[in-house]
């Protein structure tokens, strides 16, 4: 199935915007969802709305054999040796933020170190904040080469024997950078730490194996990958799992409640308390049908051809300055720029005025935009449902953005 087959599959992706056809490239803020995953959210509350596990009556077994159902697709999606290591949450913001309240609280003391980049999202960067503030402990980063790659070198003479723990995202959402995790998590466990993966912007683009990562904690979220807002997944390895406390108390993940004292569930329910995310979860089960149906080496194969074609293309416009490195190779369907002396936020608004959608600011990474010494940038992001034609429209809108405000200034 190709890229113009499958757009049709997105109920969205049909429709004029201010008076011209859709050019949707925002896919890392949030992707757009096929007419398959809809179709079964909705299902669940036409025909079986129910809360799970408490109830034996059929509308709540169906419910929670769907919920259920879900966490097995993931599991088999992240390649987890056990459902018990797939712990379902409201997004990769939530997943990072469970690991530095559960495990780096309670074991990181004054003088042990938090390694992490100068390239990762807010939702990397404040957690450890917190953590190191609270415990003592110091944060440390970093740096970064010329073109915004992590080079092994400086890891292995960033990452000492006090670094308790090494948290990286996979895929840059803004440099477009895959890094080496799995070489990074073998530095980090020759020194005795364990290793966090952001991989928000990694799951819904390439395949993931934890296992062969061997990273100790994977976090991502379902609503980049094709599935629902609000339904995320936090990954750990069962042994870290299982001695860390719940940050969320209430139903659910109780065992048993006494006057003074409670007891938990077993994994994965310890660490879901209250009513799930049920609906998310089973949107989620069916993205995942959805991506594997297309196949995940045919995605990321696709994102490589037309970050190549992107690079080349936006590469000969006057003026354009590219984030992250010159090769399609290294990088994801990522494309993050700057046009000559026009704001960001004017690039992305005279985009839109032609159906053209990009986003604007400093993406939630602002350590990296003054890595960087920008205070914003503009970025282009493609998915499964791009095309080559798509780029072309981006190109003639920026030359057209470009002859404007030359015009005007």
């Amino acid at each position: 199935m190709n890229a113009h087959e499958i757009k049709k599959l997105f109920p969205i992706l049909d429709q004029n915007v201010n008076g011209s056809p859709l050019v949707y490239l925002d896919s890392a803020a949030t992707s757009q969802k096929p007419i398959s995953v809809i179709e079964e959210v909705s299902k669940y509350y036409r025909e079986y709305n129910s809360n799970v596990h408490r109830g034996v009556h059929t509308l709540g077994t169906m419910a929670t054999d769907r919920y259920e159902g879900a966490r097995e697709k993931v599991r088999k999606f992240i390649h987890a040796s056990s459902i018990e290591e797939v712990i379902f949450t409201r997004g990769t913001t939530t997943s990072i933020n469970t690991i530095a309240a559960s495990y780096a609280r309670a074991s990181l003391k004054q003088g042990d170190e938090i390694v992490i980049s100068y390239m990762e999202h807010h939702s990397n960067v404040i957690p450890w904040q917190q953590v190191a503030k609270q415990t003592g402990a110091v944060l440390k980063y970093l740096p970064l080469q010329e073109d915004g790659t992590i080079s092994l070198d400086d890891v292995r003479n960033t990452v000492t024997g006090n670094t308790k723990i090494v948290s990286i995202m996979y895929v840059s959402n803004v440099l477009g950078v895959i890094n080496p995790i799995k070489d990074i998590a073998r530095i980090a466990h020759e020194n005795g730490a364990v290793m966090v993966v952001d991989g928000a912007q990694a799951a819904p683009h390439l395949k993931v194996d934890v296992q062969d990562l061997d990273c100790d904690f994977f976090a991502f979220s379902g609503h980049k990958m094709c599935g629902p807002t609000g339904i995320g997944v936090l990954y750990g390895k069962k042994q870290l799992l299982e001695n860390m406390e719940p940050v969320e108390f209430g139903g659910e993940m109780i065992d048993f409640v006494d006057q003074y004292e409670s007891t938990w569930k077993e994994l994965p329910w310890k660490f879901e308390g209250g009513t799930p995310i049920i609906a998310g979860a089973i949107g989620l089960g069916a993205a995942i049908d959805f991506l594997e149906s297309i196949g995940l080496d045919e995605i990321e194969a696709h994102e490589h051809k037309l970050a190549a074609y992107a690079l080349e293309q936006m590469s000969g416009i006057d003026g354009m300055t590219i984030y992250g490195p010159k090769s399609a190779a290294q990088r994801a369907g990522v494309i993050t720029f700057n046009l000559s002396d026009v704001h960001p936020h004017d690039v992305a608004t005279v985009l839109d005025a032609d159906g053209i959608a990009v986003r604007a600011g400093h993406h939630c990474a602002q350590p990296l935009m003054r890595w960087l010494k920008v205070s914003a940038t503009a970025r282009a992001s493609f998915y499964l449902y791009n095309t080559e034609e798509d780029i072309d429209k981006l190109v003639q809108g920026l030359v057209k953005t470009k002859e404007y405000f030359s015009n005007v200034f």
